[in-house]
């Protein structure tokens, strides 16, 4: 555990068993890559195979990079990825407008689901940023 705890480990394990689909990446903040991966699956499995040993350094570079605070990243990918069309997500984030339209056009019809898949790291970290300095 660092100072800075934002990702956990466990959870990055857990998802490489999908890891195939890039859901590990997109967890540790990378999105590119995990796109890759979801169309090549997880490159052919051989970086998904790769993924398994370079799970602690993608962890401690996310670490590195995202803010810690209230809002945890765990929290706010499970609701991305299970319940992320009704918006919930976002409501957990204090974004209500863009939640009630989320939950209003099923996430606006996948696509605000996918462009959350790129950049939920990137808000819950000025989330935590904004609460931080308040």
């Amino acid at each position: 555990m660092t100072d800075n705890d934002t990702h956990s480990l466990g959870v990055g394990y857990l998802l490489w068993i999908f890891g195939f689909t890039g859901s590990h990446r997109f967890y540790f903040g990378r999105p590119v890559s995990g796109t890759i991966y979801l169309f090549t699956l997880g490159l052919f499995l051989i970086g998904w195979i790769v993924d398994l040993f370079l799970m602690p350094g993608l962890e401690r570079k996310a670490e590195r990079r995202y803010v810690s605070g209230d809002r945890s990243y765990t929290v706010g990918w499970v609701l991305l990825v299970f319940l992320g069309v009704f918006g919930l997500h976002r409501f957990y984030l204090g974004k209500f407008v863009t939640g009630a339209l989320y939950l209003l056009t099923l996430g606006l019809m996948g696509i605000g689901v996918i462009y959350d898949f790129w950049t939920l790291n990137e808000q819950i970290s000025a989330r935590n940023h904004e609460l931080r300095s308040g």
